[in-house]
This record gives structure tokens, C-alpha cells and sequence, in this order.
């Protein structure tokens, strides 16, 4: 019995190490590319949140994340 299975084993990994051997490798799937059309981001001179330009506000070379950010100025950093 012992023989049997011991035969079997044998039969499968030659079946097994034959498909692997005869099977073609697998395309790898190319690296993303970054996107191109990936918008710049730009920090807030308030909070220091970054986000994308477009739809940050600008005035006096410094960037807002919102209205009210804008209207309180650079916050006075000690770093």
C-alpha cells in the first residue's frame, strides 16, 4: 500500500514539475506610470495642509486651503 501512494506522489510531482516547466511566464504587469495629469499640490501657509493648486487660494506668493486661511495670513512658524 505504502508503495502505492509512494507511485502516486511520484506520478504527480513529474505531472506537476512537466506543466511547470512547459508553461509560458506570465506577463508582468507593466509599473504604473505616474499620472500625468496629476495636479501639483501646494502647502498651506496657514495649517500647513497640503493641497492639490487648483483648488487652493492665492494671494501675495503664498497659498490657502480656505477663505478664512487666507484672511488670517502665514501663521508665524518657529521650526
Amino acid at each position: 500500500m505504502i508503495r502505492l501512494i509512494m507511485w502516486i506522489a511520484l506520478v504527480m510531482a513529474i505531472i506537476w514539475l512537466f506543466k511547470r516547466a512547459t508553461k509560458r511566464p506570465a506577463a508582468r504587469p507593466r509599473a504604473a506610470s505616474p499620472e500625468p495629469d496629476a495636479a501639483p499640490m501646494v502647502r498651506c501657509a496657514q495649517c500647513g495642509v497640503h493641497l492639490p493648486r487648483d483648488r487652493a487660494l492665492s494671494q501675495n506668493q503664498q497659498w490657502y486651503c480656505t477663505e478664512a486661511h487666507r484672511l488670517q495670513g502665514p501663521a508665524a512658524r518657529d521650526r
